[in-house]
């Protein structure tokens, strides 16, 4: 009977330094698995994404532009539809106001660094400067560009989420990178307001 009862005790504790042994090896991979899916370098802040309509001089939507949050600035990416072939300018302006007809409402460029216009401008870029647009034969464009010089975080002094916030303007013709105030790209055919 003594017997019996030892190998009882003896097989209990084998089982439970087993299940311990389990959940030891269960929980080292868990935390495996944790390092190994920790986010990469992010923004000191962690700031929403934005999506920003874009409508042309008679109010129809035209195209969407999706605002991202990243170390070094604003990475953009443009759906347009229903434009004219070829290149055309694109920039972020200063004011969140899109009032047609003319969309002059949104100010000039965003420029809070005080520079002037155009990339191949020695004293260039503004902020808002970015590179044109290709829109295809079908009126279409897809286009990912990056906004190095800008953020979407509010109290920055280059937010494009400040006071009276910001837009986003296609314009009629190709930006010539270095003609102020625009580049000679011509009218503001396609505007969306910049807005949490």
């Amino acid at each position: 009977m003594l017997k019996l009862v030892m190998n009882s005790c003896v097989s209990f504790i084998l089982i439970m330094l087993a299940a311990c042994g389990m959940t030891n090896e269960h929980n080292k991979m868990d935390h495996s698995y944790n390092q190994d899916h920790e986010a990469t370098e992010v923004s000191e802040v962690a700031v929403d994404s934005l999506s920003v309509e874009l409508k042309n001089t008679k109010g129809e939507k035209v195209g969407i532009a999706a605002l991202t949050e990243e170390k070094n600035g604003v990475r953009i990416k443009l759906q347009a539809e229903g434009l004219a072939p070829g290149r055309h300018g694109f920039h972020i302006h200063e004011i969140g106001k899109c009032e047609q007809p003319d969309f002059k409402t949104a100010g000039e460029h965003y420029n809070p660094f005080s520079r002037e216009h155009g990339f191949k401008n020695p004293k260039g870029p503004h902020a808002g400067d970015l590179p044109n647009i290709e829109v295809d034969a079908n009126g279409k464009a897809s286009v990912e560009t990056f906004a190095s010089l800008v953020t979407l975080q509010q109290g920055k002094p280059n937010s494009l989420l400040d006071v009276d916030g910001s837009a986003v303007i296609i314009h009629e013709q190709a930006d010539d990178y270095k003609t102020n105030p625009a580049g000679n790209s011509g009218d503001r055919i396609a505007c969306g307001v910049v807005a949490k």
